[in-house]
Formats: structure tokens, sequence, C-alpha cells
């Protein structure tokens, strides 16, 4: 099967309105890190819940290492980790008893580094998952997704709700991950100054499509205005006034 873990192939997404997404097409190469950026309801979590077989496509079809994402979700999802928007779980399970359950699923499973990290984060095993805060939450979410070494992580909105010591500790554990093991990433994320910490290249949605798939050094200096400094967040917002004008 392909190599490549992520082909998202002319999909187009129907909501309530005629079209949410229409003909969008890009991938993620191995070991690539890829933020998926555009404004609220542009339809980033849609699309990644298409790219995850959560749902299917009006048209078009999202590819998982070869695999139909759709019709083969269960082999296309064996080399995939996913960290969703809102940490969900069943609530009377603590730490302990949600490595068991996931670790069941798959067919290999790192124990070892599993709880470790939750260690790093300072989850209490015992505690039940409703009782965490939200950033012991995300701390869970993290750990079961790289329980069994994905070879791609899919991240949507994951440092939502974190304060600034659970975000930088968050940052620091997929910086490790991805040094060790070269996983691939797909983050969709308003986190922007994370996003160029973190990834290689954008994919901007704007209005249906995709507007933009640059490296981030060439997303900046697109906006660049003569010698000027130039973040991230900056030429992400004079993207979107000009998309406005």
């Amino acid at each position: 099967m392909s190599a490549i873990p992520l082909q998202v192939e002319a999909v187009s997404i129907r909501h309530a309105r005629p079209w949410l997404l229409q003909g969008v097409s890009f991938d993620v190469r191995p070991g690539e890190v890829v933020a998926l950026l555009g404004r609220n309801g542009v339809g980033k979590t849609s699309l990644l819940r298409v790219a995850l077989g959560l749902m299917p496509a009006a048209a078009g079809r999202a590819r998982l290492f070869g695999f139909d994402a759709w019709r083969e979700r269960a082999r296309a999802l064996a080399r995939v980790g996913v960290v969703p928007d809102a940490p969900d779980a069943p609530p009377e399970l603590d730490a302990r008893g949600l490595c068991r359950l996931v670790s069941a699923l798959h067919e290999r499973w790192n124990e070892e580094a599993t709880r470790g990290r939750l260690a790093r984060f300072a989850v209490p095993e015992r505690t039940p998952f409703a009782r965490l805060s939200r950033g012991q939450k995300g701390a869970v979410m993290l750990a079961l997704a790289l329980g069994h070494e994905p070879d791609l992580l899919v991240l949507d909105e994951p440092t939502l709700g974190l304060d600034a010591i659970a975000r930088d500790a968050y940052f620091g554990e997929l910086i490790a991950e991805l040094s060790e093991r070269g996983a691939s990433v797909l983050m969709a994320s308003h986190d922007l100054p994370l996003v160029e910490r973190l990834a290689e290249r954008a994919v901007v949605l704007h209005d249906g499509a995709v507007f933009a798939d640059l490296a981030i050094d060439e997303l900046k200096a697109r906006f660049r205005q003569g010698d000027e400094p130039l973040d991230l967040e900056t030429a992400f917002a004079r993207l979107a006034l000009r998309r406005a004008s």
C-alpha cells in the first residue's frame, strides 16, 4: 500500500448550506508536519472527520496509507493516532483503565512510554476522567493517541483551553515524539504561535476551497512588507483581510 500517510483527493462536503467545501486536495507526506488553517466555520473539523473515515465525503475521497478512509476505516486507522478538539472518554474510567481499554484495540502498544507521558503531565492515574482538569484530559488524549506509536498523528485544536504551562508541556511532548520517530502530523489549530514552531507547511481553507498550500516561511514571506520581521499570526491576519476585501 501507499507510503503516503494522508491523501485528500478532490473532497467536497455538504452541510446545511449547498457546499461547505468543494474540490479540496492536499497530502501529508512521511515525516511532515502540516497545519490546516482557516477561520471558524470554514470546515476544518469536517474535513478531518472525512480524512479519518468518520463521515463520507459528498464527492472525492481520503486515503490513509493507501486505504480508503471511509470504506476501509479499520485498516486505514491502524497507523493513525487522533486527538479530538473535545476530550472524550468514559467518564468513570481513570487513566490506567483507559490505557487498558485503548491498548486492547491495537496490535502493538507501548505501555511504558504511555505511562511515562502521563507521569510527565502529572496526570493522577486513579482519578476518574470526568474529574480531571481540561489540561489533564488533553494530556490523557495525547498519551492514548501516541500509545500504539502511530505513523500519522491528527490533532484538532490540541491546545484549546490549556493554560500556558500545560500548553508548553504539550508542545514539548509533541516535539520529543516527532524527533524520536519522525511521525507525520496534521493539525488544525488557531494557536498560530504553536503552528509556527511545529509545522513546516500550511494548507489554508477559505470560501470552500484551498486558498493556499505553502511552506510556513513562504506564507510569511508573501505578506511581509519590506524587511520587517513577520510572525505567522500577523501573516494570517493580513491574509484574512485580503480575502475579505
